[in-house]
């Protein structure tokens, strides 16, 4: 007979692994992409750098799924987070900046690529 203190042990190491992976997602619908925000950092978190972007071309159905951290203005302090702004993502010389607001913007260096305004959606 396993030893149920083993058993306990496994048990509870799973259920903290599932609490660590708690996040939520957010999708954003503009006119040329459907984006799923997938926040992967735990509750109470306020500088996430576990955020995935997963986008679908609504054109011609591409996607692309990059990962990285959420924006926010920077305390009095200069280092303490404040206000929410919204997730950035890099792909190479690309930037894909998702505000708060439901704009998607993609550059290049300073070259604007694409400006579109979206709205945000539950996630199904």
């Amino acid at each position: 007979m396993p030893n149920l203190l083993v058993i306990m042990k496994a048990c509870l190491a799973a259920l903290l692994t599932l609490f660590s992976l708690s996040g939520f997602a957010q999708r954003l619908v503009t006119d040329s992409f459907d984006i799923e925000i997938d926040v992967r950092c735990e509750e109470g978190v306020v500088a996430c750098d576990k955020v995935r972007y997963t986008s679908v071309n609504r054109r011609n159905g591409k996607s692309i799924t990059l990962r990285g951290k959420d924006l926010h203005t920077r305390c009095a302090d200069g280092v303490t987070p404040c206000r929410f702004l919204g997730y950035v993502f890099r792909n190479g010389k690309t930037t894909y900046t998702v505000w708060e607001n439901g704009t998607l913007s993609i550059k290049q260096g300073s070259k604007v690529l694409l400006e579109e305004q979206g709205t945000w959606r539950d996630v199904p």
